[in-house]
């Protein structure tokens, strides 16, 4: 150990949600924490979501009870941590002649709403399609379905607020920075990273291997650990598709060969259909929705909607990889969806937990549980738990509260569109009077790029949320991606990139 090594209690490879929330979850226990993340925060599986804060509706088929538990208990939780990010939905389940019964898909909807500790949310009730404006897009709008709740979720921006909490409470939080190598020794991790090419290390007491799908990556070259690496890497992919219907429910379908799918309003003018589950090899970081994925996403669509989904009306896809644990199930929508936690800790050696599987519902236990695990070496980690109650940045208000808040913000700042005021309140919360602070009309927002994205929500994204390219504000901070043209995004990248280059 040399004088100049910074030495912290923690040390986290990985930026997912996994990542970022024990990151966060220690720091508020008092520990020292530094994050390392080799892209940007969310750039992977955890931007690849469904966006769903949900308990699983069709794990109860696997008995997946424990899990499906577990989620429905956190749905309200999470809620209340983010409701500028997390605000509740109603599904739309058509019941399908010839495939699940009746009886069961009541069966399941009667223990998805009692077995979780549901208090808002509004329970599963019976529509006839054929009354209903939900029956109204739908080829058999004569037959009967079933309506519940769910939640949906910013995923990519639940993670960069759980980065910037954890920051908050004195984590270190480190992106574009890969961990090349980790070693025993003295009781500590010797952790090497780089970053644009320079190296630095770092010393730790404790490491977190929350790679997602390179989990087994880290563990076989950065760790160099004789740890089998149990991941069923499983891709999942979306399409996105100009709006299907005018109201905002969404619809679960049941497919012929026992998946399902969701078609759920996106981003006022869009649905998003999804989503598909197939076995992936190779580099994660490649992973694209193939020509085949988008046929059966389009033709699955095409069997409930009565104007026909083609692949020619999709304007954007996205694609990724769960790191699945490997139970040996012969499907891979069968896997389980369940995380499993190993630890590796020799006599008088430092440590090492790695997460696999898990889904984002599910985070801010497993994060409780990862620190649980490492309790026995680490004397923070029995300290109290405390992420049950605590908010999220910018969601210190009421699950009830969002359109009071987009009211204040828009009453002081009249000059501002409502609807720029509702999606900076959807991305920001409270946060979105840091934004426009100081502001007195359009001009003081400095330059504008495109749709209601302007100069001062890019300065505050690059210096509060670690952005540093235009992908990370167009597809992971804010989805306005899909209203950029390309000149656009490119004036966007060279901004940026300035900005960079300055800093």
């Amino acid at each position: 150990m040399t004088e100049t090594e910074t030495t912290y209690d923690l040390a986290v490879i990985g930026g997912g949600i996994n990542g970022c929330g024990i990151a966060r979850d220690a720091a508020g226990r008092g520990a020292s924490v530094v994050l390392f993340e080799k892209d940007d925060l969310a750039s992977a599986t955890s931007s690849a979501s469904t966006k769903l804060i949900h308990g699983g509706l069709r794990y109860l088929e696997h008995h997946e009870f424990r899990l499906v538990r577990e989620a429905l208990m956190e749905r309200e939780r999470l809620w209340a941590a983010a409701p500028h990010i997390i605000w509740p939905l109603r599904f739309v389940l058509p019941h399908h002649k010839g495939l699940r019964p009746a009886w069961l898909l009541r069966l399941g909807l009667f223990l998805y709403d009692h077995i979780g500790g549901r208090k808002k949310l509004p329970a599963t009730r019976t529509l006839d399609l054929s009354k209903n404006e939900a029956g109204q897009p739908l080829k058999d709008n004569g037959a009967t379905a079933f309506e519940y709740s769910d939640c949906w979720v910013e995923d990519s921006r639940l993670v960069v607020l759980n980065a910037m909490d954890a920051a908050q409470k004195g984590a270190a939080i480190h992106t574009r920075t890969r961990v090349v190598a980790a070693d025993r020794e003295n009781g500590f991790w010797r952790i090497t990273t780089q970053n644009n090419g320079a190296r630095s290390t770092v010393l730790a007491r404790a490491l977190v291997n929350a790679a997602g799908p390179w989990v087994g990556d880290v563990l076989g070259g950065i760790v160099r650990s004789n740890t089998k690496a149990a991941v069923r890497m499983v891709q999942g992919s979306h399409i996105v598709v100009p709006r299907l219907y005018a109201h905002d429910r969404c619809y679960i379908f049941q497919n012929a060969d026992g998946r399902i799918i969701f078609a759920i309003p996106y981003e006022r003018d869009f649905t998003l259909i999804g989503t598909t589950d197939h076995d992936f090899q190779g580099d994660p970081a490649g992973a694209k929705a193939t020509p085949e994925e988008i046929d059966y996403l389009c033709a699955a669509a095409s069997e409930y909607f009565r104007e026909p989904v083609m692949p020619a009306s999709v304007v954007w896809t996205y694609s990724g990889v769960r790191p699945l644990y490997d139970d040996g199930a012969s499907k891979a929508q069968e896997a389980t969806r369940d995380y499993v936690l190993t630890l590796d800790a020799p006599d008088g050696q430092a440590p090492l937990l790695s997460v696999f599987g898990g889904k984002i519902t599910t985070y801010r236990r497993l994060a409780e549980s990862a620190l649980e695990k490492l309790s026995p070496h680490a004397a923070w980690a029995t300290r109290p738990r405390w992420t049950v109650t605590g908010t999220l940045p910018g969601g210190d208000f009421p699950v009830d509260g969002f359109a009071e808040q987009v009211e204040t913000l828009a009453a002081a700042h009249p000059w501002l569109a409502r609807q720029t005021a509702t999606r900076l309140v959807r991305a920001y919360g409270t946060r979105a009077r840091e934004i426009l602070q100081g502001a007195t009309g359009l001009a003081d927002l400095g330059h504008h790029f495109g749709a209601d994205l302007y100069e001062c929500e890019v300065r505050y994204l690059t210096r509060a949320e670690w952005a540093t390219r235009a992908q990370d504000v167009l597809w992971r901070r804010t989805k306005l991606g899909l209203r950029l043209s390309v000149p656009e995004q490119e004036a966007l990248e060279a901004f940026m990139a300035e900005q960079v280059a300055n800093t």
